[in-house]
């Protein structure tokens, strides 16, 4: 736990202004992204503090395909079904606002707008999948 990380305290809850949606992993919390690239956008946060994506190591795999199902699923509880239509990756440092992993899971991915689509282009030097 790091106090002075915004997404460990969002994770603790000691954050009230952010509100946790269900989430069936508790080792991953889930919560609307407060500037949004698309009418659906959330990260998927471990609550253990852990760099950002470029500290992942081949044991984390499990890890980011948990953080993918929890994406997926709460975009099937917010009546979003089409899982073709999703965008899910992370900001490459320096491209990060935050040092703590975060998946970005943004949809209808044809809805993002023209800053949108650049900032979370697929493979990117900034934005991975």
């Amino acid at each position: 736990y790091d106090g002075t990380c915004v997404f460990c305290r969002i994770a603790r809850r000691e954050e009230p202004g952010t509100a946790l949606l269900p989430c069936e992993d508790e080792d991953l919390v889930c919560f609307r992204d407060i500037k949004p690239g698309a009418p659906h956008h959330y990260l998927v946060v471990p609550v253990k503090h852990m760099g950002n994506c470029k500290t992942l190591k081949t044991e984390h795999i499990p890890l980011v395909k948990r953080m993918m199902e929890v994406g997926k699923a709460v975009l099937q509880k917010n009546n979003f079904s089409d899982l073709n239509d999703v965008r899910m990756g992370f900001h490459w440092p320096p491209f990060c606002s935050i040092a703590h992993l975060h998946l970005h899971v943004l949809a209808p991915a044809s809805q993002l707008g023209f800053f949108s689509r650049l900032y979370y282009r697929i493979n990117s030097y900034w934005f991975i999948t």
